[in-house]
């Protein structure tokens, strides 16, 4: 079966084109966790190789699981490409010299530049990793392949153009990547089905950093393990009553001994959990994270492992039991709850540590500037007291500083009115910038298409869905260009229509013959007290939700 590249996909990969026909450099793509960055870099190089037959591409990462993921995802989408393909990586007990495309493991190559014989091109996924200090594993590796060939582009992809331990990526004198080319947006990716949406709930505990230290512009790590332990009862608790009705959950904690502790009240209140940490051996560890994905184990608590290559696209309820400074790491760890999944309605977070108001909302996390337009230095970026979002007094919505109207409730901020942070347990809390009102689902008793003419703009597919409530209808925009277009293909496959997507709307009207019944619909106002409504998701009568493909 062919596969189709989704609307912002295919505009990521133009972007990079764009940047070296025009500019020339080492570019960076930002794309959310879920986003399918596996198959961005799988048709970066297969339309490279297929221009420039004789160039040679190296992709790196840090696991064993996206090495592998990111050479079958190429197969995938390039059958051609199988004789290709070499690995490197100890992990996978496989060691290929000069293969036109070789996929590597960083702890196996940094010292391996010489004998792999150089490249035309390399791809870092998970560019996040790259720490400043150049004397590093990523570093040496680099500058070995630059010294083989000093015309080598680096090109990386990330879900957060921060580093884990400083600053942007694209900042500084000594960056490595010269201008983010493509940001691609998680909320409007919610909002176009493609990721799973996130919420949360205003959390009674919270863990208190005021006594805690800073070392390396980070939380010290045993003070905020003592921290995190004053409340884990408590907290434990309300992860509980909230997860009784979700699928999987996933426990971010500060230390060995609260992710057991954390693991054992878990127990105690009779759901299965597992702890996984760096002590873990690799045995038990990939035994305890096939069981969770297979949803064997209702939970897993971690520290310092699961933020990045972990997929499990059932997670439903993230627990973040682990205050951080690092912009890159919370991002990171909210990532897991993304992707879509059959039966998956959102993702519930549960901030305990405070990330969110210290941060800002996942989908609004932007630097700071100096007055002079530069970045502030990273020391000065993010401080234990930093508020960059604000809690509504009323339903305890996370909003930005900005907000002066609360869209979960409608309670307005006075100008000298400062951010109030008293948690209530049963408010929405969301850990995007913005919610809606929550989707409903109404069943479907009719189906009407027609074609909707607009005065100077092109024709649309008006679908018209009746319910015993009322109706609801929502506009294909096939001739209209650009994510509109895209929006309406996907929409077209995922009602069951024929590939290819109709170019037309009569066309597509000429066709609707092709699509199933739907039976039910969600809908949800498109702001607090509007008249208008979006239609959100459709069910077909076969009785599946329409997920996102991977």
């Amino acid at each position: 079966m062919a596969i189709t590249l989704r609307p912002y996909q295919s505009e990521a990969i133009s972007a990079v084109h764009d940047y070296w026909a025009t500019e020339g450099g080492n570019p960076l793509i930002v794309l959310p966790t879920g986003a399918g960055k596996s198959l961005v870099i799988a048709e970066l190089v297969r339309g490279l190789r297929e221009a420039y037959p004789a160039m040679r591409i190296g992709m790196i990462t840090h696991v064993k699981e996206l090495i592998q993921q990111n050479a079958e995802e190429l197969i995938k989408l390039w059958p051609e490409a199988q004789t290709l393909i070499g690995i490197y990586s100890a992990g996978l007990g496989q060691r290929n010299l000069h293969r036109p495309i070789t996929f590597m493991g960083i702890q196996s190559v940094h010292k391996k530049a010489a004998a792999l014989g150089g490249f035309d091109l390399l791809l870092i996924d998970e560019a996040h990793l790259i720490p400043r200090n150049t004397a590093t594993m990523y570093g040496r590796f680099i500058s070995d392949c630059l010294t083989i060939n000093a015309s080598m582009p680096v090109c990386g992809l990330t879900a957060t153009p921060y580093r884990l331990d400083s600053g942007r990526l694209d900042r500084g004198e000594d960056r490595l990547f010269d201008k983010i080319v493509y940001d691609a947006n998680v909320r409007d990716l919610i909002e176009d089905g493609y990721l799973a949406n996130l919420i949360s709930k205003a959390t009674v505990a919270r863990i208190d950093t005021s006594k805690v230290h800073i070392r390396g512009g980070e939380f010290k790590a045993d003070e905020l393990e003592a921290a995190a332990l004053d409340v884990v009862e408590a907290a434990v608790a309300e992860i509980v009553t909230m997860g009784e009705d979700r699928a999987g959950w996933l426990a971010f904690c500060t230390g060995v001994d609260h992710a057991v502790q954390v693991r054992d009240l878990i127990r105690q209140a009779g759901y299965s959990c597992e702890a996984v940490t760096g002590e873990t051996p690799k045995g038990e560890r990939d035994r305890i994270l096939t069981a969770y994905k297979a949803r064997q184990i209702r939970c897993l608590t971690s520290v310092g492992v699961l933020t990045t290559g972990f997929n499990a696209p059932h997670v439903d309820l993230i627990a973040m039991l682990r205050p951080t400074l690092s912009t890159s790491l919370f991002i990171q760890c909210i990532g897991r709850g993304l992707r879509k999944a059959p039966g998956k309605g959102n993702c519930l977070v549960l901030d305990f540590a405070g990330n969110t108001v210290r941060h800002g909302p996942v989908d609004a996390v932007k630097p700071k500037k100096e007055p002079g337009g530069g970045d502030l230095p990273d020391e000065e970026k993010v401080k234990p007291d930093t508020e960059r979002a604000k809690e509504c007094p009323d339903c305890a919505e996370v909003v930005g500083l900005a907000t002066r109207i609360c869209p979960g409730c409608g309670h307005e901020w006075p100008f000298a009115e400062k951010p109030r942070h008293e948690a209530e347990a049963a408010s929405d809390a969301p850990i995007l910038s913005t919610e809606q009102v929550a989707p409903q689902w109404l069943a479907v008793t009719d189906t009407r298409f027609e074609i909707h003419q607009k005065f100077s703009a092109p024709d649309s597919l008006k679908i018209t869905y009746a319910t015993d409530k009322r109706d609801y209808s929502e506009w294909l925009c096939f001739e209209h260009g650009g994510r509109a277009a895209g929006k309406a293909g996907m929409i077209w496959r995922r009602l069951g229509g024929a590939l290819p997507i109709p170019q037309t709307t009569q066309e597509a009207v000429s066709r609707k013959g092709e699509l199933d019944t739907v039976v039910a619909v969600s809908v949800k106002r498109q702001a607090p007290g509007s008249k208008y409504w979006t239609v959100a998701d459709r069910q077909t009568a076969n009785g599946q939700a329409m997920e996102a493909a991977e």
